[in-house]
């Protein structure tokens, strides 16, 4: 595969050119030289099956690959065994509706501490994924499952858990929100190296093919004590992180990431512009683009 950009829902200006309908997203994100797409179940599976497949099948004539965000309220370290349970099942139905769409990656929140013990709360989540690994890939062999690094204190998800969480079988595979990392420890990533520790996190539990390959989520977000609070659009300057540092490491270990845009509003715009600078990396070091 090759690297991919592309924003997570419809931009703003989606709508203001006369959009209606997310049938038309694909063939309007190609034609501004993208070619990801990530569709949100984030307050619930809703889509039909001829929608989800419209969809994908004016996806797959783009060249634009589809991924699927998972409902937001997954928490697999509910206190409460059957909530557990209740979230790997909205995981087979999200893989049900990737399947429609012809795509092959699910993000998915882990999960809260709530009044948990930290340490509980990942005993939990990582138990839920072992027990779920072996029927779900046997089922859904082409389904890679990416938990997602997480903004708020509270919320199960650093890099290191997340690689812990993906190190339970093959076919999980991390997506980093660089925002929600950023936030978390209140704007931590500002050079390469501090991009670089996060990647190496990464690598050191789960090896580096995943890793090239990873999902990533990138937006600026505002954050308070207790971590993130809200997007921003890449016009926003006061808070981080920038894609600058992060472009130069994935030119440097040649990473074919999936990188989804998720800017309040301007989702496709600033996926172009991480496009833009990973493209201007490339060309300074003379390789072929």
């Amino acid at each position: 595969m090759a690297i991919r950009f592309g924003p997570s829902g419809n931009s703003a200006s989606f709508y203001e050119q006369g959009n209606k309908k997310s049938v038309q997203a694909p063939g309007w994100i190609a034609a501004r030289g993208l070619n990801a797409y990530e569709y949100s179940f984030g307050k619930g599976i809703t889509i039909t099956e001829p929608t989800a497949r419209a969809i994908g099948e004016a996806a797959k004539a783009h060249d634009v690959e589809i991924s699927v965000h998972a409902p937001y309220y997954i928490n697999l370290a509910n206190p409460d065994a059957e909530k557990r349970s209740g979230g790997i099942e909205y995981l087979r139905r999200s893989a049900q509706a990737l399947r429609w769409f012809g795509g092959t990656r699910i993000v998915f929140h882990p999960g809260s501490c709530a009044k948990l013990p930290r340490a509980q709360a990942m005993e939990f989540v990582l138990a839920m994924l072992k027990e779920a690994a072996a029927s779900f890939f046997a089922e859904y062999p082409d389904v890679f499952l990416c938990p997602e690094t997480m903004g708020k204190l509270n919320q199960v998800g650093t890099p290191a858990e997340v690689a812990q969480m993906c190190a339970v079988h093959d076919n999980y595979l991390p997506t980093v929100d660089f925002g929600h990392v950023n936030a978390r420890e209140q704007g931590v990533l500002k050079t390469k190296a501090d991009y670089a520790a996060v990647l190496d996190t990464l690598e050191n539990e789960i090896g580096s093919d995943r890793v090239k390959r990873m999902h990533i989520h990138f937006s600026r977000i505002e954050y308070t004590a207790a971590g993130e609070k809200r997007h921003l659009t890449f016009a926003d300057k006061q808070y981080g992180p920038f894609f600058e540092p992060l472009a130069e490491l994935i030119v440097q270990r040649n990473m074919e990431p999936v990188i989804i845009c998720e800017s309040d509003g301007t989702m496709a715009e600033d996926a172009l512009e991480m496009q833009r600078i990973y493209l201007g990396i490339l060309e300074q070091k003379g390789e072929k683009i």
